[in-house]
């Protein structure tokens, strides 16, 4: 991903966060004749100083046979966006579209073993469903072992990230806190959380 070095976050811990933040994320591999993509719900795992991706796919999505000739793939998560009027700043200039992305690469596994998929599922209910009694447990034990028999589970074993937040960090104070302004005026969730994110950059 094309990173200017204004816009390039390297703080891990953020990083994270924001992953966790944006977890329905974009898989990528190559078939062999061609990109191939899917969007699938994400669990961003740390274990020491390794960070893992786990997620899972309907068994019949072909896309996870891909697993085993690519010797890397890449996970993408985005983040808000939304469109910079140039009547924001204090001088003639041109549109633009702030916005947040990280692109995550990784090896990947197929997960095996029946356990280590129910568990990914399991906290997967858990986290989403939040204080609802609906959980993977208390369902009827057959309907899950089948269910599960039509997924497809993996983990990706992080190898490099490259975070991308451009949030206007080029412009003078005095626009900048314009653009801000500007996009609170706004009523769509998105202006809302670009102003958010300007706010806690600078």
């Amino acid at each position: 991903m094309y990173t200017p070095k204004l816009y390039r976050e390297e703080d891990r811990t953020k990083i994270v966060d924001f992953l966790r933040q944006n977890e329905f994320a974009t898989l990528v591999t190559y078939d062999g004749e061609k990109p191939t993509g899917s969007h699938l719900l994400m669990e961003v795992v740390e274990e020491a100083e390794n960070l893992f991706v786990n997620g899972h796919m309907s068994k019949a999505n072909p896309q996870w046979k891909t697993f085993e000739t690519n010797d890397e793939v890449l996970v993408i998560f985005q983040g808000p966006h939304t469109y910079i009027s140039p009547t924001w700043y204090n001088h003639i200039n041109v549109p633009t579209w702030n916005y947040q992305a990280v692109h995550v690469y990784g090896k990947t596994r197929i997960v095996t073993d029946t356990k280590e998929t129910y568990e990914m599922l399991s906290r997967l209910v858990s986290r989403h469903e939040g204080i609802s009694s609906y959980r993977m447990e208390t369902l009827p034990q057959d309907f899950v072992e089948k269910e599960m028999k039509g997924i497809v589970a993996f983990q990706v074993e992080v190898t490099h990230i490259e975070a991308n937040y451009k949030l206007s960090q080029n412009r003078s104070d005095g626009d900048y806190h314009n653009i801000i302004s500007q996009l609170n005026e706004r009523e769509d969730e998105m202006s809302r959380a670009v102003s958010e994110a300007m706010e806690k950059q600078r």
